[in-house]
């Protein structure tokens, strides 16, 4: 009998080096999949695709922000015997009018596999690992978000929810909204993590400030729009997939700012 494979994109990234951790863990033989891990892949280079996906019962699949899903490797990846796919999309895609991550779920639901969507809040590990780190060690946060509030995740959890999803029965076909326990403002957020590394990090969530702080680029205008769609669909709910998928409740954000400044995330 061959031994199941289960591909893993994104396998240096946040969530992707988790789910092939929780995965290896639980005895599942891993293929890490990315441009500098252990198989090469890159959605720009189509020669890669075959290598990766050949012999995968499974395929979770993610994009770096802003890269398009490619339908051709999904297609591939069905027809070289992928059965399961698990994509990694986000909330409020429809309000946010992100086309990459709607045309990739609509590519998902139609390939023909099992298919299962993960659609996660705000990552907690965005204030560490990702794209606001820079402003929390500079000590001030500028988005454009007021004071709505995000119900944010821990990429642990929805590592969790992937690996479920990947191996378990009764996940196809399903769209899980997945985030923390509780929702937060950003003001808040900042707040919490000012705490934990014992500093202060402040937090400004004007348009005017955002597109001001960003030199008034064609950029940060475009993303103050999606932002301000965001902020209009008011406070998210927390919702109970986590709980409902894994046995556990998920990670608090006091805990996850507590674990992160032990770490020595912000030094």
């Amino acid at each position: 009998m061959t031994e199941s494979v289960i591909l893993v994109l994104g396998a240096t990234g946040s969530t992707g080096r988790r789910v092939a951790e929780i995965l290896r863990a639980g005895g599942h033989t891993v293929r890490a999949a990315s441009r500098s891990g252990e198989t090469r892949f890159d959605w720009s280079d189509p020669a890669t695709w075959e290598p990766a996906v050949t012999g995968a019962s499974a395929v979770y699949l993610m994009a770096p922000d802003g890269v398009p899903i490619d339908s051709e490797f999904v297609s591939l990846a069905v027809s070289r015997g992928v059965e399961r796919v698990v994509l990694l999309s986000s909330g409020a895609i429809e309000a946010m009018r992100d086309e990459r991550l709607l045309a990739a779920e609509r590519t998902v639901r139609g390939c023909g596999a099992a298919w299962t969507i993960l659609r996660p809040s705000w990552f907690d590990q965005n204030f560490d690992e990702g794209f606001l780190r820079p402003a929390v060690m500079a000590g001030e946060l500028v988005l454009p978000l007021g004071e709505v509030r995000q119900a944010f995740v821990d990429a642990g959890d929805i590592a969790a929810m992937a690996a479920a999803a990947l191996t378990q029965d009764g996940h196809a076909g399903r769209s899980y909204e997945i985030t923390g326990p509780r929702a937060l403002s950003f003001g808040e957020a900042t707040e919490i993590i000012g705490r934990a590394i014992g500093r202060e990090v402040r937090y400004r969530g004007g348009e005017e400030d955002y597109i001001a702080v960003n030199e008034f680029a064609e950029e940060a205008i475009e993303a103050a729009k999606a932002f301000a769609a965001l902020r209009a669909l008011g406070d998210q709910p927390a919702s109970d997939a986590v709980e409902q998928v894994t046995g556990r409740p998920p990670k608090s954000f006091e805990w996850y700012a507590r674990e992160a400044a032990a770490a020595g995330a912000w030094r």
